[in-house]
């Protein structure tokens, strides 16, 4: 008989090796189904890249959802994966084909069927997690499906190094635009620079200190970035217009209005303008549950934060409970070289088998 190692290795390997960058998810979606259907376990399909199986509505028992995303980042040349000293390497592995490959396995070994289990098991599938949060696939599912919002616990299965993390950051994206005069180069006194200009609020904002902010026990890093910047006409212009991308990240607590209020005064420099093109809104930490202090337990681990953004969020926002915890080591996910362990994946599988079976 196959090793449940070995199962969960070659789960995940065809997941990473059937390609699903966001917006081009389908062919990863069939397979989960392919996969499921083959083991007689019954999927439900959900509409615009989603997918439930096993038991999604509340009943009895307390119900635990499992959830993630089968989309990825843009591959690197890493698919196809590969198997390689107990790590199964290549586009998503840990972020997040691993953790999908211990759900479908928990289904497909019937946990969720067992008769003497403490608690109903359900799946929830979804694409588009790596957009900009307004292209979202999961907040319309909990929409079009409210009995998922019934849950009892959402495990958001975002890389965790298998340890819990509550609650997530929110993360607000903007464009910072200058303006200024255009002019020829030889004589830019008659001109205005609008680079000079951005250069000169880029580095106000670049002396914002990081702030750290307890909330529910846990802390958090609030903190702002320019990631991208833009300008010029050519070689011999002073440019009239530049433009920057700022992204913040704050934490639980801060209500998405008051961060865009905050951003806005760090941006405010005369002659510019900061449009929010973006603004997912952060997660609540909801640790202090008998399903989530036992996953807690179990996981060996203390509870950390979640110095990210997760649909932690978006199952708050619906009024579910929901944590983080899966098998991908965050120090891989969107790295050329990604990879999970197989022995990280065997752990998750585990850990979560034996709170569907006792609850605690």
């Amino acid at each position: 008989m196959t090793s449940l190692a070995d199962r969960l290795a070659a789960s995940t390997l065809q997941l990473v090796d059937c390609p699903s960058e966001s917006r081009h998810e389908e062919p990863a979606i069939a397979l989960a189904q392919a996969l499921l259907f083959e083991a007689g376990v019954e999927t439900h399909d959900a509409h615009d890249t989603c997918l439930t199986a096993g038991t999604t509505v509340r009943g009895e028992r307390p119900l635990i959802l499992l959830a993630g995303h089968l989309d990825t980042v843009p591959e690197q040349g890493n698919r196809p994966g590969r198997i390689a000293d107990g790590v199964v390497h290549g586009l998503g592995a840990c972020d997040m084909k691993g953790a999908c490959a211990v759900m479908l396995e928990l289904l497909r070994d019937g946990v969720h069927q067992r008769p003497d289990r403490a608690c109903d098991l359900g799946v929830v599938l979804f694409g588009r997690e790596e957009l900009p949060f307004r292209e979202t696939a999961l907040t319309p599912l909990l929409e079009r499906e409210p009995a998922l919002r019934d849950a009892d616990l959402v495990v958001v299965m975002e890389p965790t190094a298998n340890g819990v993390q509550g609650g997530c950051l929110g993360n607000l994206n903007a464009t910072w635009s200058f303006h200024g005069t255009a002019a020829h180069s030889a004589r830019p006194w008659l001109g205005s620079n609008a680079i000079h200009r951005a250069a000169a609020g880029i580095a106000h904002l670049a002396q914002v200190p990081v702030h750290r902010h307890e909330f529910h026990g846990l802390t958090y890093a609030e903190c702002v970035s320019v990631t991208r910047i833009a300008g010029g006409v050519a070689d011999n212009v002073v440019p009239d217009r530049a433009e920057a991308h700022v992204n913040y990240r704050y934490p639980p607590g801060i209500p998405p209005e008051a961060a865009e209020s905050q951003l806005r005064a760090w941006c405010s420099a005369t002659d510019s303008e900061l449009t929010i093109v973006g603004n997912a809104p952060s997660g609540a930490v909801t640790i202090d549950g008998p399903l989530a202090q036992a996953l807690i337990a179990r996981s060996g681990r203390d509870v950390t934060p979640k110095q990210a953004w997760t649909p932690v969020a978006e199952f708050g926002l619906a009024g579910t409970p929901a944590i983080n915890y899966g098998p991908g080591d965050p120090a891989f996910a969107h790295k050329r070289d990604e990879q999970v362990a197989v022995a990280a994946l065997v752990e998750s599988y585990e850990t979560l088998a034996a709170l569907v079976a006792t609850g605690s």
